[in-house]
C-alpha cells in the first residue's frame, strides 16, 4: 500500500475549497501555537479538529494510527534516556516534585552533594528541606546510593513531546494531502512577495520547495520498491544483530541515492524541454480569491488561538501564585489539586 503521507489525495472537501495562501499561513500559525500551548487540555483542544478534519478529507482511519509511529517511537526514545540521568540528586537540586519519583536502581558511585556540588552530610541534607528523602536514597553505612527511575517531570515532557509531533505531522499532512502542487507553489510564492522588494527570487525559491514537497511520497514508495527488491535477494532488515542491519540497510540508502539524482536529472530535462525559464517573468492561469469559507476557517482558527492564549496566561498566573506562595510564607513543598498535574505541560 502507498503511504499518502506528503501525497496529494485527490477530492472534494472543505478544505480543499480553501484558499491555499491562507492554508499554507494557518498551518505555520497553528504549530507555532501549539508550542505556546501550556496543558495537555490545550494540546487536546488543538488536536481534536485536526482529526476531525483529516476523517472527513481521507475518508480514512487507518493512516491516523500510523502517522503515531514517530511520535511514539521518539517519545520512548526520551522516556529511556531520562531513565539514566535522571536520579534523586537531580530531584533534589531541581526541587520538582519529590513525591513523584518512581525508582528502578540505585548507582553506588556517585556521592550526595547540594546544589553547589559540594559534598553534604546527612543532617545537611534533611536541614535544607521539610521533606522526608529517605525514599529517594539509600542508606549502607556512611554511603548514599542515588536512585535513578522515572519523575513525574520525565513522564509530562514525554507526553508534551508525544502530542506536539504528532500534532505537527498531522498538521503538514492535511496541508499537503488537500492542496495540489501546484497551487501550494503559487500559495508559497505569494506568501513570500513581500521578499522580492529585496531582489530575492521568491518564485525559483517557491518551486524548489514544492517540488521537494512533490517527492517526499514519490522517495518513500521507491524506498518500498527497493526494499522489497532486496528482501527478495535475502536482505534481512528486520532481524539480526544492529551492525548487521546497518549493513543491510546500506543497501537501500545507495539505490536510493542513485533514484533519487536519476529522477531530479528526468524532471531537469523535462522541464528544460518545455521551456521552463525561472528567470522570465510568468503569467499566471489561476487567479486565486478568497471566499467566505476561508473567513469561517480564519474565525475557526482565531477562536482556538484564543482559548489557548487565555488558558496560558490562566497557567502561568497559577505558577506565578505557587512561587510567590513558596518565596512569602516558607511552606517547603506546594501541594496543587492533583488536577494541576493531569493538567500541566512541562516544557
Amino acid at each position: 500500500m502507498k503511504s499518502i503521507f506528503g501525497r496529494f489525495i485527490p477530492g472534494k472537501g472543505f478544505l480543499y475549497n480553501f484558499d491555499p495562501r491562507l492554508k499554507v499561513l494557518l498551518t505555520i500559525l497553528y504549530i507555532i501555537l501549539l508550542f505556546l500551548s501550556s496543558s495537555f487540555i490545550d494540546l487536546l483542544i488543538i488536536l481534536f479538529p485536526l482529526v476531525i478534519l483529516y476523517i472527513i478529507s481521507t475518508k480514512k482511519i487507518r493512516p491516523l494510527i500510523k502517522l503515531l509511529k514517530l511520535p511514539i517511537f521518539v517519545s520512548f526514545v526520551i522516556l529511556i534516556v531520562n531513565l539514566y540521568i535522571v536520579n534523586s540528586q537531580v530531584i533534589y537540586n531541581d526541587n520538582y516534585h519529590k513525591e513523584f519519583f518512581w525508582s528502578f536502581y540505585t548507582n553506588t558511585n556517585k556521592e550526595l552533594k547540594d546544589v553547589n556540588g559540594n559534598p553534604l552530610t546527612w543532617s545537611e541534607f534533611y536541614a535544607n528541606t521539610n521533606y522526608d528523602f529517605s525514599s529517594l536514597v539509600e542508606k549502607y553505612g556512611n554511603n548514599a546510593y542515588l536512585q535513578y527511575g522515572f519523575s513525574l517531570n520525565s513522564v509530562n515532557r514525554s507526553i508534551n513531546l508525544f502530542f506536539r509531533i504528532y500534532i505537527m505531522v498531522l498538521t503538514t499532512s492535511l496541508l499537503t494531502n488537500t492542496t495540489r502542487p501546484i497551487l501550494l507553489n503559487k500559495a508559497i510564492e505569494d506568501l513570500m512577495w513581500p521578499l522580492k522588494f529585496l531582489f530575492i527570487p521568491t518564485h525559483i525559491i517557491a518551486t524548489i520547495i514544492s517540488i521537494a514537497l512533490r517527492f517526499i511520497p514519490t522517495l518513500v514508495d521507491e524506498a518500498q520498491r527497493i526494499m522489497k527488491a532486496q528482501s527478495s535477494r535475502g536482505v534481512d532488515f528486520k532481524h539480526g544483530t544492529l551492525k548487521k542491519k546497518i549493513i543491510a540497510f546500506t543497501t537501500l540508502i545507495i539505490p536510493l541515492f542513485v533514484s533519487s539524482f536519476q529522477k531530479a536529472d528526468d524532471l531537469a530535462n523535462s522541464m528544460e524541454t518545455r521551456g521552463y525559464d525561472p528567470y522570465e517573468k510568468r503569467t499566471k492561469y489561476r487567479q486565486i480569491k478568497p471566499t467566505w469559507k476561508d473567513f469561517i476557517g480564519l474565525l475557526i482558527f482565531l477562536s482556538i488561538a484564543s482559548i489557548i492564549i487565555l488558558n496560558t496566561i490562566y497557567f502561568r498566573n497559577i505558577d506565578k501564585n505557587i512561587e510567590y506562595s513558596l518565596n512569602t510564607y516558607s511552606i517547603g513543598l506546594y501541594k496543587l489539586p492533583e488536577v494541576f498535574w493531569i493538567l500541566r505541560v512541562v516544557g
